[in-house]
């Protein structure tokens, strides 16, 4: 997993550590966002429409074996679970394919996001850091507000508190392509459908569960029995936007199952924290068969990620 090319990407990648960092305080070894989390293992079998679809080893393998972390939102490692500020929820998905290589799904539990780029992104953080304390108006955050109604609708969108991480919806919200000889290549975007069906919880009964409900439940959970999920794809067609993760595709566009992932177990105790700190999740494929869309996001979160993970490995 290489660092950008583009010298530009990489400062603004560093940026927004640095910044995502302030915001939280130092937490050495841990994610500057979704830094509580848990990581499970697990397998994935696709369907028959995953292959027709894309040539890529774990949609065309009987099975494949997965790792899965569920995550809070915040760069907050203690954040209780009845937080607010906790949602979005995350979920990251890795298949482990043979020779050492994976391929990753990185999604969360709204189908927004609250700007285009990753400039953008790092402006809407400082511009929010700027206000703190701010009593003149417009605050840096208004303003930047005012001449972003897409970070508006992501600050809008509702986001309740799901009654297990077992019973969420996760979008993944850049565009991705799948590609196989013979068919046609299609941009697509993640979901991940819980089995289960989704649950959210009213603010009464929000105030009723502990700091630690989510992860609790889970632990119970998986113990009773494997935790599922469908691996969805929402298709594009032609003329819909693939390179801005702000912008939505119609609600009629075609969804298809590429198969069920099964959440087995939760990774040993022992291993948990020297796995959090080196397991890094990419949001570019890098595996033939689905390719990256031009959407200036990608690179900059792979940037990110990468050196987060960087820092945690070194802590």
């Amino acid at each position: 997993m290489p660092l950008s090319a583009d010298e530009q990407v990489v400062q603004t990648s560093k940026d927004v550590v640095a910044t995502l960092q302030a915001i939280a305080g130092p937490h050495p070894g841990l994610r500057p966002v979704h830094a509580r989390g848990v990581l499970l293992s697990g397998t994935f079998t696709p369907t028959p429409t995953a292959a027709s679809l894309s040539s890529a080893q774990h949609l065309n393998s009987p099975s494949t074996p997965i790792t899965v972390r569920f995550s809070s939102s915040t760069g907050i490692p203690d954040i209780p679970d009845t937080d607010p500020q906790a949602n979005p929820r995350g979920i990251a998905i890795r298949f482990n394919l043979s020779g050492r290589k994976h391929t990753d799904v990185i999604a969360h539990s709204t189908p927004f996001f609250p700007t285009r780029t990753g400039e953008e992104f790092l402006a809407f953080l400082r511009a929010a850091g700027a206000s703190q304390g701010a009593t003149e108006h417009p605050t840096p955050v208004e303003q930047f507000l005012g001449q972003h109604p897409e970070t508006v609708a992501f600050l809008s969108a509702p986001k309740p508190s799901p009654a297990s991480f077992a019973r969420e919806k996760y979008w993944g919200v850049t565009a991705l392509k799948f590609v196989k000889e013979g068919a046609a290549e299609t941009y697509f975007r993640y979901q991940v459908e819980p089995v289960a069906g989704v649950e959210a919880l009213d603010e009464a009964a929000l105030k009723e569960k502990s700091a630690d409900y989510l992860y609790a439940e889970l632990s119970k959970r998986v113990e009773a029995g494997p935790v599922e999920f469908k691996l969805m794809a929402q298709l594009a067609e032609e003329g819909d936007v693939v390179d801005n993760a702000t912008v939505h595709w119609p609600e009629s566009r075609k969804v298809v199952e590429l198969g069920t992932v099964k959440v087995e177990a939760l990774v040993d105790e022992a291993e948990q924290a020297p796995e959090q700190k080196k397991i890094i999740f990419d949001p570019i494929p890098r595996v033939e068969g689905i390719e990256p869309s031009a959407d200036p996001l990608l690179d900059v979160r792979a940037s990110v990620y990468l050196v987060s993970g960087r820092e945690r490995r070194a802590a």
